[in-house]
């Protein structure tokens, strides 16, 4: 016997042990030559080896392979194979009898057996041949199993793919319910980790616990400080061991980092929004209310862009000169600063100054700035549109001049919009002096006039032609509206998507 199990190795009490006579091998000494050559050289051998031997698949292995049986070693030597594996026997038997009978080697890669190894059912997997062994006349006399158990890999690379999946779903993730949309069918979908999986947000219960269920162990992982509750019921097959403890922190902690994210987007949003109220209710305070003559109706907005949550320099102005005439201005000085709020109300209160004192038509009015900007140092550039409307015997007239600003829209009483385009005019705040032009229409009973800032109709992608056409294109029709109306078309049509503030005039 020493000399057939003297590389046996720590196993060899063990096989000191067996009672060889008394099982289907009968003693050692009666083994045939094939038998004992093969048993030295699996004893041999590092690999994982068993020998199946004879009609009932007697076990005789190495040390590997009795590390990789785990407690059902040392009871599996000299024992029928089915007697020791009967929880996969309907999966492992007829590939040996394919072995045994056909003399065909079988070979499987990465197969999933329920073996129970340390007294309960385990999730393992196995890649392993099935060779059979003949004799010197051909017979065959039992199956070599040489075998690699792969379930750390394969258990490894199953989480490892879920934690990828999980990552990237959630990288850009920005709001609560878009997050339990996306993590919990990643969380789900892989059965033989997580079962019974939920994910909630804000939890009632501020101190989680791990614990056992009556179906196995339960993971309660708490996300964040106390951002949210992770719970899943883990695997029966599968040891609650480091790596599983590890593979939990990651999830927990992939969670956590999509949780952290969205409350600093949230914050953002938070801190934006205020500063946008600040912002909108500062500029308000800059902006007077505007005149309501009668026989005019005069409707003004100012409209932060979703972009910039700071005070800008739009405004809109009405008011009545001392004749009675009633002038309106819209403007934009460059910026988007409180410097550019604070030239703004510089300018726009030079502008009234400048048109309540004189009686000038708008387009000595808007030199005459010009002048007292350059001469009082304002280092920004503005543009602006200067309107008067005239009462005179039998009709109505709408007289402008233009600084550098998108044009006017006229909308008649039949709807028809008409863009009140003309010759370009040089911006203020430039040290030339080019002669400036009154432009003049009608206004009829009914008749609208538009003004507005360049935020109203500049988007991504578009022309400034093209955006214009927009604008008429969306006020055609409108005649019926009444200018409070008209403001709220325009904003709602264009002032969710504005990327500049919008100042907004619309005179009826």
């Amino acid at each position: 016997m020493d000399d057939v199990f003297e590389s046996a190795g720590t196993l060899r009490e063990a096989y000191a042990a067996v009672d060889w006579a008394a099982t289907p091998l009968g003693p050692v000494s009666s083994w045939s030559p094939t038998l004992t050559s093969t048993v030295r050289m699996a004893l041999r051998t590092r690999f994982a080896v068993t020998l199946l031997w004879g009609p009932e698949y007697v076990l005789v292995y190495n040390e590997a392979y009795a590390r990789v049986i785990g407690d059902k070693h040392p009871a599996a030597l000299g024992a029928p194979a089915r007697d020791i594996f009967p929880e996969i026997w309907d999966t492992v038997g007829p590939m040996l009898d394919q072995a045994a009978t056909g003399r065909q080697a079988t070979w499987v890669s990465d197969l999933r057996l329920l073996m129970d190894r340390y007294g309960y059912p385990e999730e393992t997997f196995f890649t392993f041949s099935y060779s059979a062994v003949a004799g010197p006349d051909g017979a065959v006399e039992g199956v070599i199993d040489i075998a690699s158990e792969t379930t750390a890999q394969v258990i490894g690379n199953r989480r490892l793919a879920l934690l990828y999946r999980l990552n990237e779903r959630l990288a850009d993730v920005d709001d609560r319910p878009a997050l339990l949309d996306r993590a919990l069918p990643v969380l789900r979908s892989v059965p033989d980790d997580l079962t019974d999986v939920t994910l909630t947000l804000a939890p009632d219960d501020p101190e989680p616990q791990a614990g056992a269920g009556p179906d196995g162990a339960v993971a309660r992982i708490e996300l964040g400080d106390g951002a949210g509750l992770f719970t899943a019921r883990l695997s029966p097959y599968l040891p609650v061991d480091e790596n599983y403890h590890g593979f939990l922190r990651l999830i927990g902690g992939t969670l956590t980092q999509a949780l952290d994210r969205i409350q600093a987007r949230e914050t953002e949003r938070l801190l934006a929004s205020v500063e946008r109220a600040m912002s909108e209710a500062l500029q308000d305070s800059l902006l007077t209310r505007a005149a309501q003559p009668e026989h005019l109706r005069v409707a003004v907005r100012y409209h932060s862009s979703i972009a910039q949550a700071h005070i800008g320099g739009d405004w809109y102005d009405a008011f009545v000169v001392r004749d009675g005439l009633i002038t309106l201005a819209v403007g934009d000085v460059t910026g988007h600063d409180r410097s550019a709020a604070a030239v703004m109300a510089q300018v726009r209160n030079l502008l009234r100054g400048i048109a309540y004192t004189v009686e000038w038509p708008p387009s000595r009015i808007l030199s005459t700035l010009n002048d007292a900007m350059l001469g009082l140092g304002v280092d920004r550039f503005a543009t602006v549109v200067l309107a008067q409307v005239q009462d005179r015997p039998g009709r109505r007239t709408f007289r402008w001049a233009n600084a550098g600003h998108p044009p006017p829209v006229l909308l008649h009483p039949d709807g028809a919009a008409e863009l009140l385009r003309r010759s370009p005019e040089i911006l203020l705040g430039t040290p030339y002096a080019p002669v400036r032009v009154d432009h003049e229409v009608t206004l009829e009973p009914g008749a609208a006039v538009v003004l507005y800032t360049d935020g109203l109709i500049e988007r991504r992608g578009a022309g400034f032609d093209e955006s214009l056409r927009d604008l008429t294109d969306t006020l055609a029709g409108r005649g019926g509206l009444d200018a409070e109306q008209l403001c709220d078309l325009l904003l709602d049509r264009y002032g969710r998507s504005a990327e500049d503030d919008i100042a907004l005039t619309v005179v009826r």
